[in-house]
């Protein structure tokens, strides 16, 4: 008898003495349901086997099957793991990014009469911004695979939607720039960092590493050469009708002169693609951020400020710059410029103020986005429940960022700011916790998913999988 009739004849288990079962498909294995009768109880403890006892026979493993505690499609992430906790510490971080902008769009930034810094000034300017940039950057790496990056046809289908929702990012950004906005929006340039960001999503994350450090370290550069030959600010909140009249001045300031210039910032985004590439599910990962961050964020706060005090920065930029004063430097350093950075010298590139824009202000900016992101994950693993209202409003920050920008744009809120910002946060909390729980993504969210989903499906359309054939169960 050769091996394969062995195999086909004697049911897995009841192999001989020290024969192995050959690899392939195995038979139909029988399965006892119990006794049916006195006869088959008869049978049963006879040890004989009678066709009184029903047996069906189940059909053999399927080896597409998922196995035992396998997780399947639709309760997996990007990194492949369970990803409750994850996704809902990103969230719980968009929602403190919000709160942080809209503290600094309606809180003081100066108190007491020698006018320093606020506390929430130094804590969210900035700083908010560049962590929302550093979480678009991990959605964008979830779009397209997360730790496995998409290829062929559904890599091609994840890039066009992304073109897609950069597309209708700047426009909702230019719509709402039609209103009289007292502060700079940030989805114009959201908008053109997605379009920048379609082709590092190939990258893996040494190399979007590698790509966030040439960016914070060369772009800062171009920037403030720019200064000398490109516009800055001249529209602050550009319109449809300014781009299409003067459409060089408004894109060298959404590029490079602006407030949240897109090439300088794609050091967040490229960051947030690597850190969307990590298992960041891992508890492991999530201390690490909170280390690494720390590490850098000190790095590029403590240089800047170790020139100023100890190697005569402010000496060297007086001398450079004659009609500034000591108090200028260093209202830079704490506010930010007005509106743009001096570009008498490259050692202006030292300081490490609020949209600076600087090496040393990205580097911070990075550091604590880092440091945000991997509190917030741990965060979420013990007291995920009362943090469930900052994750809602994280899940639809678009939504409330423009109803935000809205409100503003209609309602003065300089006499009364703590009031105004928390109705704000109240209102904004319960409306993102019922939503949520009635109809899931918030209405712009659902808007532009709806949008680029459908677009990417027109262009790159879905291949569809040949039917599968049922495995026949067949009887003993």
């Amino acid at each position: 008898m050769t091996q394969q009739s062995v195999n086909d004849d004697v049911v897995e288990g009841d192999l001989p003495l020290g024969q192995r079962p050959q690899p392939g498909r195995r038979p139909p294995r029988e399965v006892w349901l119990g006794d049916r009768g006195d006869e088959g109880r008869t049978a049963a403890e006879s040890g004989l086997w009678t066709h009184a006892t029903p047996v069906v026979t189940a059909p053999p493993r399927s080896t597409s099957a998922p196995r035992h505690g396998a997780v399947t499609r639709n309760e997996t992430s990007a990194d492949g793991r369970r990803t409750k906790r994850r996704i809902m510490g990103v969230d719980v971080a968009r929602g403190f990014a919000l709160i942080g902008m809209i503290a600094v769009h309606v809180l003081p930034a100066t108190h007491g009469v020698d006018e320093e810094p606020t506390l929430q000034w130094s804590l969210f300017a900035g700083h908010s911004a560049a962590l929302f940039a550093t979480l678009a950057g991990v959605s964008l790496a979830f779009m397209t695979g997360g730790r496995h990056p998409r290829k062929g046809r559904e890599g091609h289908r994840a890039r066009v939607s992304i073109l897609v929702r950069a597309i209708v990012l700047f426009l909702i950004g230019m719509t709402i720039n039609l209103l009289d906005l007292p502060v700079y929006n940030i989805l114009i340039y959201y908008g053109l960092m997605f379009l920048v960001a379609i082709p590092f999503t190939l990258m893996t994350v040494r190399w979007l590493l590698a790509s966030s450090v040439f960016f914070a370290v060369v772009m800062p550069f171009v920037m403030q050469w720019s200064l000398s030959v490109l516009p800055a600010h001249v529209y602050g909140n550009p319109s449809y009708a300014e781009l299409f009249t003067d459409p060089g001045a408004v894109l060298a300031e959404l590029f490079l002169t602006g407030t949240y210039p897109a090439l300088p910032w794609m050091t967040f985004i490229c960051l947030g693609m690597a850190l969307g590439r990590l298992p960041l599910s891992r508890d492991r990962v999530q201390v690490l951020l909170v280390i690494v961050g720390a590490v850098v964020a000190a790095i590029g706060w403590g240089v800047s400020l170790l020139m100023l005090w100890r190697f005569d920065l402010e000496d060297a930029l007086l001398q450079a710059t004659p009609w500034m004063t000591w108090e200028d430097v260093w209202t830079i350093q704490a506010f930010g410029p007005d509106p743009q950075m001096p570009n008498t010298t490259n050692l202006w590139l030292l300081l490490s103020g609020p949209h600076t824009n600087t090496p040393f202000a990205l580097f911070k900016s990075a550091g604590m986005a880092m440091i945000a992101l991997g509190i917030f994950l741990l965060l979420s693993r013990v007291i995920g429940k009362w943090l469930t209202w900052l994750g809602a409003m994280g899940s639809m920050t678009l939504t409330l960022y423009v109803s935000h920008l809205v409100f503003l744009s209609f309602v003065w809120t300089d006499g009364t700011p703590w009031f105004w910002y928390f109705v704000q946060i109240a209102v904004a909390a319960l409306f993102a916790v019922a939503w949520q729980k009635a109809l899931g993504n918030g209405p712009l969210e659902r808007l532009v998913t709806k949008v680029s989903k459908g677009v990417a499906a027109a262009v790159v359309p879905v291949k569809k999988a040949p039917p599968r054939r049922r495995a026949e169960t067949r009887a003993r």
